[in-house]
């Protein structure tokens, strides 16, 4: 029951079409190409922040530490909140028990 049946293959039945034969081709050899012209490296930043950008991205990071933040401490507390009433729930328990 708990060996694995490994299924066998079928062999082919009917017609079979032979497997194609692959000839090799010569290569011809190609003239190398001249190498493009080389554009000078701009000096300019690819991007540009103004400061309002800057003061949106600023803003924008804050919002995110801000809100990360928020659900993380509100996670921990769940877990404290049940780890104490799971801890009062066997103090109570432990003491009904006891006194039986």
């Amino acid at each position: 029951m708990f060996r694995p049946n490994i299924p066998t293959m079928p062999q082919p039945t009917g017609l079979v079409t032979p497997t194609a034969v692959v000839e090799p081709t010569s290569i011809a050899p190609v003239a190398p190409t001249p190498p493009a012209a080389v554009t000078p490296a701009s000096t300019r930043p690819a991007v540009q922040l103004t400061p309002g950008t800057m003061l949106a991205l600023v803003g924008g990071g804050t919002a995110v530490v801000l809100v990360v933040g928020a659900v993380l401490v509100s996670m921990l507390l769940a877990v404290a909140i049940t780890a104490t009433s799971v801890a009062v729930c066997a103090v109570v328990t432990r003491s009904l028990l006891t006194r039986r």
